[in-house]
């Protein structure tokens, strides 16, 4: 019997099918329901400490703590966290570990930022990761971090954020006046990073009008007599500069989700809920959260810095076994890993700089990247055709929607992930996160069906058998 065209491509095609189409009323109730615990994640938790902090108080009331014995959890510095549910198995035959960032880009405070210039106080800030700096001018700018003085007390700071605070802005020059200041440069350069100062006060100090500086002794003393701290304690501080406000559902029909920081902290929060889901794991179930990704994952709180090692090592001793550096270099070779990262998601704006057959989908599901880098795959880990295989038969066995993708056309940029800081254990690792629009922008937009086939994604993988 002769085979139908029809047949043959059922069969042999590889058809992608949009997640909405695939969720019945129960499983869209449960993506709509997952995604307001994430709304309120995401506004909650703007800079890493704060991201740190809600993982931690999520991760104890579900029965984890510094010393086990089964759930575990370790802090790196408050800015870098794991999590851990030991499995049935012997930990040496390997982990099933995924790995997320929970930096964004944004506008740190220079160590000494305070200034005063025509009756007008500012802060000088220094841009963190890949941002455009137009998208930070005229926006609404919350101050969140923490101050500590000399005497080890630490202050934290958040103004921008509860109905009444006052907010900043970096102003911007009215188009009047613009055309050879900025219209008349490339778009990179039309604001400089210097001037990505944020207006904070114009109130001078009542007394000696013919005093230098009294707007910016005025801030100073604002600043001592509400948190008590001085000029000097601003140079032992973290302080940060985010887009003020809540994240946001978008669109007549509420599908997607704007924000602020969903690179990466979309991933890190599917894996914080696949973890606290998971019970009994054949295999020890690990989540990394680390900081740095945006600008090489250097430093002692980045994916290149040893805490995963240590933290391996303290679940040896858990598990009752010697941890010596050999069954450490082990376990972590037979473990396998997902980078847990988004991608971009096709703009229909901006079609020329995507391989539309190989990038990612609004809406169609996690997106899997078998490699990143630029060019010729430069700088990238790349996932094997086994383990990649692997992840498909996870994935299809569950029935969760997935795509496979690049970053872009070859020729036009890329960009990487911490993936290759876990591969040189010899481990197997694989991207595999949500696609968003407007990626690295102060409002990044996600699907809420990508955002749920991420976290099934993730839970799926972390109770691999």
């Amino acid at each position: 019997m002769q085979e139908t065209l029809k047949e043959l491509e059922k069969e042999l095609k590889l058809r992608l099918k949009p997640v909405w189409d695939r969720y019945d009323e129960a499983l869209r109730e449960e993506a709509f329901a997952f995604s307001e615990a994430y709304k309120s994640f995401l506004s909650e938790s703007k800079t890493e400490r704060e991201t740190v902090e809600w993982i931690l108080e999520e991760s104890q009331r579900k029965g984890f703590s510094e010393k086990g014995p089964r759930k575990v959890f370790a802090v790196n510095r408050e800015k870098a966290m794991a999590l851990s549910v030991l499995g049935k198995r012997p930990l040496k035959e390997g982990l099933r570990i995924i790995v997320c960032h929970i930096d964004t880009p944004r506008l740190d405070l220079k160590q000494n930022p305070l200034f005063e210039d025509l009756e007008l106080a500012f802060f000088r800030t220094h841009y963190y990761g890949g941002i455009k700096k137009y998208h930070w001018v005229a926006q609404p700018l919350a101050l969140h971090g923490v101050v500590v003085r000399e005497d080890g007390k630490r202050i934290k700071i958040r103004i921008g954020e509860e109905e009444g605070d006052p907010v900043f802005t970096c102003c911007d020059l009215l188009p009047h006046l613009a055309r050879r200041t900025q219209e008349e440069k490339k778009l990179k350069e039309a604001i400089e990073a210097e001037k990505l100062t944020a207006l904070v006060g114009h109130i001078p100090f009542p007394e000696d009008e013919e005093a230098k500086e009294r707007v910016k002794l005025q801030i100073l003393k604002l600043l001592r007599d509400r948190y008590g701290i001085k000029e000097e304690d601003l140079t032992s501080a973290e302080l940060q500069l985010v887009p003020a406000g809540k994240a946001r559902d978008l669109g007549l029909d509420r599908s997607f989700i704007g924000g602020y920081g969903q690179d990466d902290r979309v991933c890190a929060y599917c894996a914080l809920r696949a973890i606290l889901e998971v019970e009994e794991p054949e295999f020890t179930a690990l989540v990394l959260f680390v900081d740095k990704e945006e600008i090489g994952s250097d430093g002692n709180t980045g994916a290149k810095s040893r805490f995963l090692e240590l933290f391996v090592m303290k679940l040896l001793e858990l598990s009752g076994l010697k941890p010596t550096e050999a069954l450490l270099k082990e376990t972590l070779y037979r473990s396998k890993a997902l980078s847990g990262d988004v991608t971009a998601g096709v703009d229909p704006n901006y079609k020329e700089v995507h391989e539309l057959q190989n990038n990612a989908r609004i809406g169609y599901g996690v997106a899997l990247s078998k490699f990143t880098g630029t060019g010729g795959k430069y700088s990238s880990s790349e996932a094997s055709a086994e383990y990649v295989a692997e992840i498909r038969r996870i994935l299809n066995g569950e029935g969760i929607a997935w795509q496979m993708v690049e970053l872009g056309k070859v020729d036009e940029g890329g960009g990487g992930t911490v993936a290759k800081y876990l591969a040189v254990y010899g481990m197997d690792i694989i991207d595999c996160g949500t696609p968003l629009l407007g990626m690295h922008s102060p409002f990044e937009v996600a699907s809420k069906a990508d955002i749920y086939e991420t976290f099934r994604a993730y839970k799926a993988f972390l109770r691999w058998t």
